[in-house]
């Protein structure tokens, strides 16, 4: 059975403006570029296409969510906010000052959402054993009354709830790899035991003071959201180790129907808004080790969200390594001056690291099937 993959052109077209990174222009703030550009994600599908992956791919057209499928997670307030500002000439912002978006912009954020959507279909609907949407912009920031960290609307959430709607007994599983807590998505399900959030990401770094061991969920949803939070410069070995400990454990003992990934590449070792050392090859064997155990307990039904990753010509080779390992097609694309950041010292897993994860592990011990 093939991969699925969904890219729409709109996505590239999402504004965030000419802030310097994440400020405005201004007197003493020379215009440059949003750190949420265009760049990294255009280029990983160009690079889809040119490597010749693309030819192997099952493309899924993307369509919008509807404002039914929004309004599942979100406020009527924070949806009407988006629509009202994206009517603007001058458009608006998603909700945390940082994250702005040009005219039109709920549309686009809508046509996100909604590839996540078609993608997920694709998979519990038998299209395709596994699928990735690569879309923009980002959502697992996306709180249900407001959008933060780039993210307008929370795809993987919206995705899911949708799904359950044709699938009322649907279980699922999220695995966020994004170097930044997806607090987005834990906010939506923390009371729910029908959805196991797993976040790995850098501690402390973003929301601040979000993603700590201690939130587990809360209510009927106690124990179903857990956080790895791991130390600044966690590399390839630490990774490996966090999925050996948390992750897959977590996986067996839950037995979700479908796990989606909230794919941020982020935690790589070119990222401009990540202090952690990941490679491309190690994103491959994170892909691998999940598709194993999803082989063992839900089919091997897995699907991609993209999220973050703001390097513009490493994001690309993260990507494809993924989508080749997730479509079994072999794809080379490691020059081997990238090659050789696989055997720097921090792809070895170290003593802080270990601690961090047994921590993190102990909240998996309580999970319940």
């Amino acid at each position: 059975m093939s991969t699925g993959y969904v890219w729409h052109e709109l996505y590239g077209w999402h504004d965030t403006s000419s802030h310097a990174g994440l400020l405005p222009p201004s007197l003493t703030m020379q215009p440059y570029h949003h750190f949420e550009s265009p760049e990294s994600k255009q280029r990983f599908h160009s690079l889809v296409e040119v490597s010749g992956l693309a030819e192997h791919l099952f493309r899924i057209p993307a369509t919008p969510a509807t404002d039914d499928d929004i309004l599942r997670v979100h406020t009527t307030q924070h949806v009407q906010r988006i629509k009202d500002e994206s009517a603007s000439l001058r458009g608006g912002d998603a909700g945390d000052g940082t994250s702005p978006f040009g005219p039109q912009g709920f549309d686009i954020a809508a046509m996100a959402a909604g590839g996540s959507i078609a993608a997920l279909s694709a998979v519990l609907n038998g299209q395709v054993q596994n699928a990735y949407a690569l879309v923009r912009p980002p959502g697992h920031h996306a709180r249900p009354e407001t959008g933060m960290g780039f993210c307008i609307f929370a795809n993987a959430a919206i995705a899911i709830k949708r799904a359950q709607v044709s699938h009322p007994d649907l279980r699922v599983a999220t695995v966020d790899w994004d170097v930044h807590h997806g607090n987005g998505t834990q906010a939506v399900f923390y009371a729910d035991p029908t959805v196991l959030t797993i976040s790995l990401h850098q501690d402390d770094l973003f929301p601040r003071n979000s993603g700590r061991i201690e939130e587990r969920g809360e209510g009927p949803g106690l124990g179903y959201a857990i956080n790895v939070p791991l130390p600044a410069g966690t590399g390839n070995g630490g990774y490996e180790y966090a999925f050996q400990q948390v992750v897959i454990p977590a996986l067996q003992k839950f037995r979700p129907d479908v796990i989606v990934v909230p794919s941020g590449f982020d935690a790589s070792c070119f990222d401009p808004l990540g202090r952690m050392s990941v490679t491309a090859s190690g994103f491959r064997r994170l892909t691998r080790m999940l598709m194993d155990v999803a082989d063992e307990v839900c089919a091997g039904r897995i699907m991609m969200t993209h999220e973050g990753g703001y390097s513009a010509t490493y994001v690309p080779l993260c990507g494809v390594s993924v989508l080749s390992e997730m479509s079994g097609v072999p794809v080379d694309v490691i020059h081997e001056l990238y090659a050789s950041f696989d055997t720097m010292p921090e792809q070895v897993l170290n003593d802080g690291q270990r601690m961090a994860v047994d921590r993190a592990a102990q909240a998996v011990q309580p999970l319940r099937h």
